[in-house]
């Protein structure tokens, strides 16, 4: 797959939280570094992405009380699951992981900074409203096909990928470069919507 310099690759939370002994570990989480490295190199354009939340987070179920990780409760803007307290702000854990090489990255996205807004997607936060920034941008800079990697590939990748069909622009979730957490069937239908959607889910070896 030949890449182009309108392409970015966009790469999803790759945090100390989503890693293995992290607050909410996803399985394997750190295994998608090695190829987000290796596919980085073959991209001129990088964003990165990172949960950044304050401490009162309306998604954190310490801050619901009688309430547990995985319960929901109903939020302004719908349905919110209730997460362990993760990515608080500049905390260790919210940190990058330590590995993750992609000097060439020109935006970092902080999302989830409101404290009665969860933040999935890269471009817009759960209200489905208050945008992120990251739109503005690539079209500003004329990029208009979007790679996805990186962590949860059934949350905040798939929801990155679901608002950049829908503001128009080409994109393709790089599975081999992803994890999920596959909660309730998560990850099913996360390939279930990416295909309604028609974006292609892809290997990293179609880039070489």
């Amino acid at each position: 797959m030949k890449i182009s310099d309108k392409d970015v690759l966009l790469v999803v939370d790759v945090q100390n939280d989503f890693c293995t002994g992290g607050a909410l570990a996803v399985p394997d989480g750190e295994k998608v570094v090695p190829a987000i490295n290796r596919i980085a190199q073959r991209f001129r354009n990088v964003v990165l992405t990172q949960d950044w939340h304050p401490r009162e987070h309306v998604s954190f179920a310490s801050n619901h009380p009688r309430k547990q990780p995985y319960d929901t409760i109903e939020a302004a803007y719908g349905t919110q699951v209730l997460w362990p307290a993760h990515c608080i702000q500049g905390t260790p854990g919210a940190d990058f992981h330590e590995a993750l090489e992609v000097p060439q990255a020109s935006l970092l996205i902080r999302k989830g900074t409101h404290p009665d807004i969860d933040s999935y997607s890269a471009f817009y936060e759960n209200d489905h409203r208050t945008p992120t920034g990251l739109l503005g941008y690539l079209r500003e800079r004329e990029l208009r096909t979007v790679f996805a990697v990186g962590l949860a590939f059934d949350f905040c990748v798939r929801y990155s990928a679901e608002d950049a069909r829908k503001a128009g622009l080409e994109v393709a979730v790089i599975e081999d470069a992803c994890r999920g957490i596959d909660i309730n069937g998560s990850v099913a239908a996360t390939h279930r919507s990416l295909k309604e959607l028609s974006i292609p889910v892809v290997s990293i070896e179609a880039f070489f």
